[in-house]
């Protein structure tokens, strides 16, 4: 059915009458019908069912989705900006390209959902439990994840800067290519997480979890690794000059040919629980590896 046979205004107006009283009006159902290019801007489309619906180019602007259903839904270029999805279901739905600047999708749940090259800029995702999904390439600065989900995420190339991962569970998760300047991570839980090549200077990992992490080759100057726990991680080629450690534990983390050289608050002991060697740059400027008394944990005061 074409856009202009759709009663579209009649369905969402039943809809409105259905949220306020269940006997009157309509639940919307628009599974399955294409929408693209259509203005819906401001709709209340909360707990309406758009499982498959294509909606191209359509313009959503501070529409209330509250509670929808999304499987399999087509939102590719959508503007979606302020759109509020809490607690909708998004499996299978597809988001790429499509502007989500300040929408909120907390509490929403999908698999396999896409949100490729989308702008998410100050988006929310609270609370969200996400798997086997894409933001490649998304623009994601200060987008908030407290407390998120999210099991094997591809997030490579993307922006997010100032990003909040608070408490947030990442699991199997792809950041490689990603720049996260100044994002927090603090108590996270992070597991057999990729972050090779990444630009992640000034970024909070205090109190974190962090459980056989690939650094590679990542960009971590003045981080904050203060009281996080670290199981194993390759740390080879990373520059951590800056960085901070006061009180982690980085029980067998490899920093074979890692510049730590004026990474601060690292104690013998720390370095002792670590790996190093003739090609790691040690606190004090020298290479290690590192030996015990050699004061080299110290960084240089210049």
């Amino acid at each position: 059915m074409a856009v202009a046979e759709i009663p579209i205004q009649s369905i969402l107006q039943a809809h409105r009458l259905w949220l306020g009283d269940p006997r009157q009006g309509r639940q919307a159902d628009l599974t399955g019908m294409t929408l693209n290019e259509s203005n819906l801007v401001r709709s209340d489309l909360r707990q309406a069912i758009l499982n498959g619906v294509t909606l191209l180019d359509a313009n959503l602007t501070e529409s209330d989705l509250t509670g929808c259903s999304l499987e399999g839904s087509v939102l590719q270029r959508a503007n979606l900006a302020g759109v509020d999805l809490t607690a909708a279901i998004l499996t299978d739905a597809d988001f790429a390209g499509s502007w989500l600047s300040g929408a909120n999708l907390s509490e929403s749940k999908g698999v396999r959902v896409v949100f490729r090259r989308a702008r998410m800029t100050g988006a929310r995702l609270m609370d969200a439990a996400l798997q086997q999904s894409t933001f490649h390439e998304a623009s994601m600065d200060g987008v908030l994840l407290h407390q998120a989900r999210l099991y094997e995420i591809d997030f490579r190339e993307t922006a997010l800067q100032q990003a909040q991962f608070y408490h947030s569970r990442i699991q199997h998760s792809t950041f490689n290519n990603s720049s996260a300047a100044h994002a927090s991570f603090q108590g996270a839980k992070v597991d057999h997480c990729s972050f090779v090549n990444v630009m992640f200077d000034g970024v909070k990992f205090t109190r974190a979890e962090i459980t056989q992490p690939i650094f590679r080759e990542a960009s971590l100057r003045n981080c904050d690794f203060r009281e996080a726990r670290m199981r194993g991680g390759d740390f080879s080629r990373a520059v951590l000059s800056g960085s901070r450690f006061g009180g982690a534990q980085l029980l067998m983390s490899d920093f074979r040919g890692a510049d730590m050289a004026g990474a601060r608050e690292l104690t013998p002991e720390q370095l002792q629980q670590a790996i190093t060697d003739r090609s790691t740059i040690l606190p004090n400027g020298a290479r290690g590896p590192y030996m015990r008394f050699s004061g080299a944990e110290k960084p240089v005061v210049g």
